[in-house]
């Protein structure tokens, strides 16, 4: 695996700072600084780990100086979310999950493996960055729990329904059993990718908070990944976290556009229920939006926001709050459930 601190030996510098265009005022950016010092970011999604096992030496977007720096990331869910379906979907994902490991374990002064919301104020207060394994495709459940079980033993933290049989349309009486599972094992269920129908069934089913890990808004732009109005409003109802995703194909070619996301989102699902999920780690197929190409494009968003008013505490919400909310409180969903269980 690629010693993701090198430096590549020729080309232009994948550190460098992008070129933004349209001002961003320098007490603006000074105050972003400031604020991600104190609330860093918990991003809901990376994808270096399928790129790193599709090219093990890949220049990537994402390197452990500009999480750590540049970027002020404080965490992570490491998507293992993978393309391949049927037979192998199982065996793929688990290949996914021993890369994640192997990746974890080669950083462990920067990286630290999460398992629960403590993890993450520990990983925080270490200078480390927290990193969730998460989500995995619903499509590796068939008709039993025993795989969500054992991906859960192996730390896993997070699933995505979407493709799986038994969250089309709506809920099977085995998806049910899958969320209430879900619930008592403390895993958060993934909206990303969901038919707003199933969405909605979801978050009215689920105990817990639940998360939309990469996605932007629908009333803005068409696209099959970005959710509706409706689907915002339940998440909003349910507590959770729709998080906007760094991908030009759904938000458009900007940090500008990024932010018309951002605005919109919590206009409508409330400043409780907005973050971030880059998707860092792979290039979308439309590429990043210009000025976010890598995670150094963070304090520059945050000033973004800052110069259209929006408050410190909401900024603190979007960055690190409302993700540690989350994951606090699908944790006591679950303590509460083990309580109720003869």
């Amino acid at each position: 695996m690629a010693d993701l601190q090198e430096e590549p030996e020729a080309g232009p510098s994948v550190g460098a700072p992008e070129t933004v265009p349209g001002p961003v005022l320098a007490g603006a950016l000074e105050r972003a600084a400031a604020l991600l010092a104190e609330h860093p970011v918990a991003d809901g999604c990376n994808t270096l780990v399928w790129t790193l096992r599709q090219k093990p030496y890949h220049d990537t977007d994402t390197d452990i100086p500009r999480l750590l720096r540049s970027g002020a990331v404080g965490a992570q869910f490491w998507s293992l979310l993978t393309p391949v379906t049927g037979d192998r979907v199982v065996a793929d994902t688990l290949e996914q999950i021993d890369v994640a490991h192997e990746l974890l374990g080669r950083y462990p002064d920067e990286l630290l493996v999460a398992l629960t919301a403590g993890d993450l104020a520990d990983a925080r207060n270490r200078g480390r960055i927290a990193s969730f394994l998460g989500p995995v495709p619903g499509s590796t459940l068939t008709d039993s729990l025993g795989t969500l079980r054992a991906f859960h033993t192996l730390g896993v933290r997070s699933l995505a329904p979407a493709g799986a049989a038994w969250a089309q349309e709506g809920l099977t009486p085995f998806g049910h059993e899958v969320v209430r599972e879900m619930n008592r094992l403390a895993m958060v269920v993934d909206l990303t990718a969901c038919p707003p129908d199933a969405a909605i069934e979801i978050t009215e089913s689920s105990r817990a908070p639940v998360m939309i890990s990469h996605t932007a808004a629908a009333a803005l732009t068409r696209h099959p990944l970005n959710v509706p109005d409706e689907v915002l409003l339940a998440v909003r109802a349910a507590g959770g976290v729709c998080m906007v995703t760094f991908s030009a194909e759904q938000t458009g070619d900007s940090l500008h556009a990024v932010a018309d996301h951002l605005d919109h989102i919590r206009s409508v699902a409330g400043p409780e229920s907005v973050g971030l999920g880059a998707c860092f780690g792979a290039d979308p197929p439309h590429g990043h939006p210009a000025g976010l190409g890598d995670p150094s494009g963070y304090p520059r968003l945050i000033a973004e926001l800052l110069d259209r008013g929006w408050p410190e505490p909401d900024l603190a919400l979007l960055t690190w709050d409302n993700a540690a909310r989350v994951l606090r409180d699908v944790e006591f969903t679950s303590r509460a459930a083990h309580h109720r269980k003869p």
